[in-house]
C-alpha cells in the first residue's frame, strides 16, 4: 500500500465498492429470483368482457369479498368494439360459473378494480374461460347527470301549477 500514490488508492478503494455493489445486488436478485420461483405457474387466466371500463387499467385489482384474489393483466378490444379482460387469479380460488364480475371504484373517485360475486354453481370457471354476466364501469358524470335529472323531475312534481296557486291564496284569506 504504500507503493500506491492517493489517487491510485482512491481509484483501488472505488472499484473495490462497485465490485462488492455488483455482488450485493446479485445476491438480492438470486434471492428474489428464489423467492417468487414458481408464483407464475400458480395463477390462471379469466376473461371478462365489457362495454365500458372507464378508469381500470392493466395491474388493477381482482377482489373476491373485499379480498385481492389477482390482478387485472392485459385489455384488448373485441371485433365488437367491446374491452375484453385478461384476469389473472390465484390458482387456490376457484370461481363458480355463474359468478359475475363488476367494475367498482373504492370510494367517490378512488381507484378502479374488478369485484367478483360468487354464483351458486357447483360448477367452476375453467383456466381460459370467461365470465357469462358483467357489469361495466359507472361513469362519474353519468351519474350526477341521473340525480341532477331525478332532482328536476321531483322538483317539477313537488310544485303546484300557477292557477292552483291562486286559488290556495283566496282560500287561505
Amino acid at each position: 500500500m504504500e507503493n500506491f500514490t492517493k489517487e491510485e488508492l482512491k481509484n483501488l478503494s472505488i472499484g473495490f465498492v462497485v465490485i462488492g455493489v455488483c455482488l450485493l445486488l446479485t445476491g438480492i436478485y438470486e434471492w428474489q429470483k428464489n423467492v417468487w420461483a414458481g408464483t407464475e405457474d400458480t395463477d390462471y387466466n379469466v376473461y371478462a368482457t365489457f362495454n365500458r371500463t372507464d378508469g381500470l387499467v392493466v395491474g388493477d385489482r381482482v377482489r373476491m369479498a373485499g379480498v385481492d384474489i389477482g390482478r387485472v393483466i392485459a385489455a384488448k378490444l373485441d371485433d365488437d368494439f367491446r374491452a375484453t379482460l385478461t384476469l389473472s387469479v390465484d390458482s387456490d380460488i376457484l370461481i363458480p360459473d355463474d359468478s359475475s364480475a363488476a367494475i367498482i371504484s373504492s370510494g367517490f373517485t378512488g381507484n378502479k378494480y374488478i369485484e367478483i360475486e360468487p354464483g351458486g354453481s357447483e360448477d367452476f370457471i375453467n383456466p381460459e374461460g370467461e365470465f357469462v354476466y358483467t357489469q361495466d364501469a359507472m361513469v362519474l358524470e353519468e351519474l350526477v347527470d341521473r340525480v341532477i335529472s331525478i332532482g328536476k323531475a321531483n322538483r317539477k312534481k313537488a310544485v303546484p301549477a300557477p292557477e292552483n296557486l291562486e286559488n290556495k291564496s283566496e282560500i287561505t284569506e
